[in-house]
């Protein structure tokens, strides 16, 4: 749950893995009784996934990197589950790099590598794009159809950032933006990310969008209008 500090996560590798904010296909909803209907689609995600799968234990950071709402929620799991609920404190600093948000992918195929390296990490050698066409900002999104609106090679900026590079607490390497590059700034609605998301939509010219799970057809097309209207679907030179 989130970004914990690998040694907390090492003495586990042998153990079967999996990440609480990831989607689990046939979880019901359990949550929206349990949660303010303001808590956003992700820490609702969380709760369904403890509350429905055979678990041993939950090891979560609750560090700077990670969210007041997740600190919550871990009070709420204390009280609803008998296993042990591990709190830790991913201060970490030493980069582990960011080749995959740097690469020439498909900008969905980055997100599934960096989601899925975070309980199966493997070394990864891939090629860069020198000249990303488009970025996005933000957390790993609910609906990740998001992701396929990009071009290929758009570059991955904001927590996510820091998530593959293992450092969710990276506040300077989460604030980055390249300049010129038509960057959208995503959060999930309710969450407290859209302030500084839209704050740097403003100062980059990009666009700011949040969506509460499903991304709805309007704000599909504002973000392919946005990418559009700055050429980020123009041939490459």
């Amino acid at each position: 749950m989130g970004c914990p500090p690998e040694e907390a996560l090492a003495p586990r590798r042998g153990e079967e893995l999996m990440d609480l904010d990831n989607v689990v296909e046939g979880v019901e909803a359990r949550s929206e009784s349990l949660l303010p209907r303001t808590t956003c689609c992700i820490i609702r995600r969380i709760l369904d996934n403890a509350l429905a799968l055979d678990l041993d234990e939950i090891v979560i950071d609750e560090g700077y990197g990670k969210c007041d709402a997740a600190r919550g929620l871990v009070e709420v799991l204390e009280g609803l589950l008998e296993i042990p609920i591990v709190r830790t404190q991913n201060e970490n600093r030493e980069a582990a790099g960011t080749p995959i948000c740097d690469s020439d992918l498909p900008v969905l195929r980055k997100m599934e590598l960096i989601l899925e390296g975070l309980v199966r990490p493997q070394k990864i050698d891939l090629p860069g794009e020198p000249k990303p066409r488009a970025a996005i900002w933000g957390v790993p999104a609910a609906d990740l159809s998001i992701y396929e609106l990009l071009p290929d090679g758009a570059q991955v900026l904001g927590w996510t950032r820091c998530l593959e590079n293992r450092t969710p607490a990276d506040w300077e390497l989460e604030m980055y933006v390249p300049e010129g590059v038509p960057t959208v700034f995503y959060a999930q609605t309710f969450c407290p990310k859209n302030v500084v998301a839209q704050h740097l939509a403003r100062r980059h010219h990009g666009l700011h969008v949040d969506a509460d799970g499903v991304l709805s057809q309007p704000v599909r097309a504002k973000i392919e209008a946005f990418l559009r209207f700055r050429g980020a679907w123009a041939r490459a030179a």
